[in-house]
């Protein structure tokens, strides 16, 4: 079957479809807002540029359209039966580039959260969102006690850096007299 439009309407129809602020994302971005979540959006220094950062949770969360990233199982993603094999690659490079991303944020330390358009949906709209909340909290809570070690292992090393440094000292003295 071949293309409704021509290749102008095509071009001028595409051309307006966003990456940044979408529905799904702005409707998210709502929804933590008015529960007292505080964050930034599309941050450039981290890999991928998350949709929603909330660096006190040490958490990026994607909104992810079904049909541009290929969400398996989803009546929103149906591969289009004009122009096949682009569309495979598109779609296939998308999902290889999602999960780059989400493995270099975790090895930054950060933890991902990744969210569909049809989880967005009115009739999962609010288990969605306790769920977020639920990883948010667990989220927060691993963080606190991750910062926790990393402040006693920093002061335990300086306290064996004043430990050394004051043999150091004693040595020095003994040495001079």
């Amino acid at each position: 079957m071949s293309d409704r439009m021509t290749p102008q309407q095509r071009h001028e129809c595409m051309s307006h479809i966003r990456s940044r602020n979408t529905k799904p994302e702005v409707l998210l971005r709502k929804e933590l807002h008015r529960l007292g979540y505080r964050y930034r959006i599309n941050v450039r220094m981290l890999p991928g540029t998350p949709d929603i950062v909330l660096a006190k949770y040490r958490t990026c969360i994607f909104v992810n359209g079904c049909f541009w990233h290929g969400h398996q199982g989803c009546s929103k993603f149906v591969m289009p039966k004009t122009n096949e094999s682009f569309w495979a690659d598109k779609i296939r490079n998308n999902r290889e580039r999602d999960l780059k991303n989400t493995m270099m944020l975790e090895a930054a330390d950060w933890k991902v959260i990744t969210i569909w358009e049809c989880q967005l949906k009115k009739d999962v709209f609010e288990e969605t969102v306790s769920s977020i909340l639920k990883q948010l909290d667990d989220n927060r809570s691993s963080y606190a006690e991750y910062m926790a070690d990393r402040r006693k292992r920093r002061e335990e090393w300086r306290m064996e850096m004043k430990r050394r440094k004051q043999e150091e000292f004693e040595l020095l003295s003994e040495l001079t007299k």
